[in-house]
């Protein structure tokens, strides 16, 4: 298997609407394509079941 120790890109479309998903060791990131803000999950709170936690509070936090 090869290890996961450098960012790794890919683009897809969701509901018609380009996103740019970035693996790296620390957790995912998924962004809207041309924007820099986005959701992160890192592996640990994957894991662990505080998924659900991480992304609600990321996004409460990001809403204008």
């Amino acid at each position: 298997m090869t290890p996961l120790d450098k960012p790794l890109r890919r683009e897809l479309t969701i509901a018609g609407q380009a996103y740019t998903l970035t693996l790296d060791p620390s957790g995912l990131k998924l962004v809207e394509k041309g924007r820099r803000k986005g959701l992160e999950l890192r592996w640990e709170d994957l894991v662990s079941g505080d998924a659900a936690l991480a992304s609600a509070l990321q996004a409460s936090l990001q809403q204008p």
